[in-house]
Formats: structure tokens, sequence, C-alpha cells
């Protein structure tokens, strides 16, 4: 199939990439058209084993809510009784409500930037894979003392060999943004304890010009705006450069939180 793909037109591979549905975070269409090296903690794994130890738990910006399905899916049958989410894209919620529903989670529609919508002290467990950004106070509120924030975290210039690639080099102050150095100091201003930190550089690669296309169509803050009409000069060049040189090799960046609220002294 790879080898039939190369020989398809620039046209009817943009057409296919900017058709495929982007709601959720599911990624399965990338298969063997994309690649991209999966950090060593396993993150929907090691967020299974932590359900399975608390009793109210929290998905911030759950996408359609795979990764929160599969974690509750390793934790069961030790789930917590008290289970919710949370969604900012109208899209996914539907989705969300459709794949969790069946395993009691409460998906609650919330912009992100927005408070969360529960009382303090609710839940004793907070997770969340690649928020748009992390709202440490408000992570901090709905913690119960004791209670932990683990997360996986999209980290500094993420993919930036292709977002640079369609809007050329960016200022450092863009490169710089999400460094978890930054992250931990916004965490603790809040309150939070940081208790483990760690952080990897992966290795991604795009095999035609249709799986850049939906990436950047599903991964909207990558490049702004993002059109094939508005970018078809970039398309075509990339598309004859991975022609002609193979797959257009990017480095995301990921880093992983492990915070506790700490239990006041007496």
């Amino acid at each position: 199939m790879a080898e039939q793909r190369t020989h398809r037109t620039f046209e009817d591979l943009v057409a296919e990439g900017a058709a495929v549905p982007t709601e959720g975070w599911d990624f399965s269409w990338f298969e063997g058209r994309a690649t991209e090296a999966r950090p060593s903690w396993g993150y929907a794994r090691a967020a299974g084993g932590r359900l399975a130890r608390a009793t109210a738990a929290l998905d911030i910006q759950t996408g359609g809510g795979e990764v929160f399905d599969f974690a509750l899916g390793t934790a069961a049958p030790d789930r917590p009784g008290l289970l919710a989410a949370t969604e900012g894209w109208p899209p996914n919620v539907p989705k969300a409500s459709a794949l969790l529903g069946a395993r009691g989670v409460v998906v609650v529609a919330s912009p992100e930037d927005a408070p969360l919508p529960f009382a303090d002290e609710t839940f004793d467990l907070v997770l969340s894979r690649h928020p748009v950004r992390a709202h440490w106070a408000e992570i901090a509120r709905v913690l119960r003392p004791g209670g932990a924030y683990f997360a996986q975290h999209v980290g500094p210039a993420s993919v930036f060999e292709l977002v640079e690639f369609f809007l050329g080099p960016q200022p450092e102050a863009v490169r710089g943004g999400r460094r978890p150095d930054r992250e931990r100091a916004a965490a603790e201003a809040a309150g939070l304890e940081v208790v483990g930190l760690r952080a990897e550089r992966l290795r991604m690669e795009f095999h035609d010009i249709a799986a850049v296309v939906h990436f950047l169509r599903k991964v909207v803050w990558m490049v702004p705006g993002f059109t094939v009409e508005a970018y078809e000069p970039q398309l075509r060049a990339l598309h004859r450069r991975i022609e002609s040189e193979g797959p257009f090799v990017a480095h995301s960046s990921r880093h992983l939180f492990d915070a506790r609220r700490p239990v006041a002294r007496p």
C-alpha cells in the first residue's frame, strides 16, 4: 500500500487528508502514513494505575475520551466511584460522552480557559493528556489535600520542523513556550508540590502529504488558520520533498508531570 501511495497525485492526497474527520484523539488513521515514537513512561497505562488507587477522578480536556477510556479499562474493576471529564471543543463532547458514558463518566462541556465546573476539593486525582494549557490554580482548587495531578504535556518547540516549514522561523518566545521548568514554577506558585517531572523528545515521520494535511487540520494550534488553499505552495513543495527524499522528519516534545496538593499541617 505504501508503494501505491507514492504514485498518487498531489491533488488526490491533499483531498484525502482534507476529507478525514478530525473529531476526537483517535490517531489510527495515520497508521502506515505517519509515525511518532511514544514516551518511555507509557502515560495511558500509568494513568490506569493511578485510577485503580483513586476514589474520585477528573480528566481535563479529554478530547474524544479515547485515552481516558483506555486508562479506565486498565484500572478495571478498581475504578473510582466518582468519574468526570471536561472537553472544550464542541464536536468532541458527544463523542466523549458516548464513549465514556459506558464507564460511568460524566462529561462536562467546559471551555479550555474557563474555571473548572466543580466544587473545591472534589477529586483526589486529576489527569490530563496534552492540555492546551494547564490552569494550575484551578487544578489545585479541585484537588483534595494529598491529591495528585498526573499528566502528559506537550513540551517546547514540539513538531517545529513542520511548523517552521509552513510559517518560517519562529521567535524564541514562541519556541520556548511550554518549557517544563516554567510550568513547574507555575505549578508551585499555585501551591502544588511537583514530585516528578520527566521530559523526552521523540522522532516523528510523515510519509505523505495527506498525513501532513490531516495532522494540521486535527492539531489546529500548530499552524493557526491552516487551510489547504492558504498553504498550497508550501504543501506542494513539501509533497515534492517527500517524494524525492523520503519521509519528512520532525520531533515531538513531551513531559510528564506528577504533582501533589500538600496536606495542611495541623
